[in-house]
């Protein structure tokens, strides 16, 4: 079979045959040999053939650049669309600056507006993070990835939605510099893969049916450098038997009548969980989730629920939370360096004992999306550590002083001893204020 590459070539070759028929004689010989051979019918019944193949050719790239643009992503007509970033360099983009901080910390949801193809930042952190995340599957599989229930249809089809989502439209639709579409042909049918151009690694962007749901959440892992949460409303014993033997049912919508609905945090792939095991935040609720988290039963467990029930497809949202860690890594499963509780022995850090070079400005930025089949919540998670000497070099160390004492001054004083105030407090206003 010959292909279209091969096509081009044979139409390279007549090209240059032609170049040698055409061009001008230098001399009376040439002249009459080069018009001997336009007399020959062989030779006539060959450029006719030429130009039809250079037509055919000519057709076949046209056809296969308006297949190749028609096919950047698959289509997902329930989603938001996605605007591409065409000529994005992630190597020259710098993480984004985010500086939350306030002189007085109020515990409020403190909810954004997102535009949907914001969904998913990226920067030249992206290849080096993207190795880390794989180092962590392999030493704690079991703690950046889990499924509540592997033979609950309602989290497979959610799992599998977000995945297709991501993989098949998302990132080659937003990010063409760096992940692309292919139709692979297997004996089995074609199938579509996606291919990140940073990696040259290549993934389905369809889950087969036997697939392990938790092989989805191993890919978002490697693939991305996003955590994901996704939540399921509460189901009593006679609804999960019901989901089990109506397969249909399981895109139908959630919301009940009379009442927010609880949901229940069903699945994860998490890298950088900021002091806390996933693993026991699976199968619970958000105010179980929550239950460490100062002032939450009573500031914003109403709220929170009554928003996430009412959280229509297609409206993205996000905020950004901030804290200070000494000698915290990215992955704080274990170990909590991140936050501490009421009765807990702090040792607070003396000045001259801070280890700058460890000492960061923690920020996640969180997103909040429904979606449209499953209905499921999905909380995206994109977490940045900033030096301490960067927020002093940009002269905001006064700012961050001023706001690490307003978490003693806010709506929820007990925050200061939530993020371990205590203890690297007074060190970290001596660096700041130097």
């Amino acid at each position: 079979m010959i292909t279209l590459d091969d096509a081009i070539q044979s139409v390279k070759n007549l090209l240059i045959s032609w170049e040698n028929l055409f061009s001008l004689p230098e001399s009376g010989d040439e002249l009459k040999a080069k018009l001997a051979v336009l007399n020959n019918p062989q030779v006539i019944i060959a450029i006719i053939m030429g130009v039809l193949l250079i037509w055919n050719v000519r057709s076949k790239i046209r056809e296969s650049v308006e297949e190749s643009k028609a096919f950047r992503t698959l289509e997902a007509p329930d989603f938001p669309p996605i605007e591409p970033l065409e000529n994005f360099d992630w190597k020259s983009t710098e993480p984004p600056k985010f500086r939350p901080f306030k002189p007085k910390y109020h515990l409020t949801m403190a909810l954004e507006t997102l535009v949907p193809s914001e969904l998913i930042p990226m920067d030249k952190t992206f290849k080096e993070r993207l190795e880390y995340r794989r180092s962590l599957l392999l030493e704690h599989h079991d703690t950046v990835i889990a499924v509540n229930n592997d033979t609950d249809l309602r989290v497979c089809a959610a799992v599998s939605e977000l995945y297709t989502f991501l993989l098949g439209t998302y990132l080659p639709g937003r990010y063409p510099t760096m992940f692309k579409l292919h139709r692979v042909n297997y004996p089995s049918g074609k199938t579509v893969m996606l291919q990140n151009l940073v990696t040259e690694e290549l993934w389905p962007v369809k889950l087969a049916k036997e697939a392990p749901t938790i092989r989805a959440l191993e890919t978002l892992i490697r693939t991305v450098d996003e955590d994901f949460l996704i939540l399921l409303p509460e189901q009593d014993d006679e609804e999960t038997a019901a989901a089990g033997e109506l397969e249909e049912e399981v895109a139908a919508n959630p919301r009940e009548e009379g009442g927010e609905t609880k949901y229940i945090l069903e699945a994860f792939a998490t890298g950088y969980p900021a002091g806390f095991d996933p693993r026991k935040k699976l199968g619970n609720c958000l105010a179980r989730i929550h239950e460490p988290v100062p002032g939450y039963p009573e500031r914003l467990e109403k709220s929170m629920d009554r928003f996430f029930d009412k959280l229509e497809v297609g409206k993205y949202v996000k905020r950004v939370n901030w804290g200070i860690t000494t000698d915290a890594e990215l992955f704080s499963a274990f170990g909590n360096k991140v936050h501490s509780s009421e009765g807990e022995i702090l040792e607070a850090i003396e000045p001259e004992d801070l280890n700058i070079d460890k000492t960061f400005l923690r920020c996640e930025r969180q997103t909040i999306h429904r979606l449209p089949s499953s209905q499921a919540l999905v909380f995206g998670f994109h977490t940045y550590l900033y030096p301490l000497q960067d927020i002093k070099d940009e002269g905001l160390g006064e700012a961050l002083a001023q706001a690490i004492d307003g978490l003693k001054e806010g709506s929820t004083p007990e925050i200061h001893l939530y993020k371990r105030g205590p203890v690297w407090e007074k060190a970290v206003k001596a660096f700041l204020t130097s």
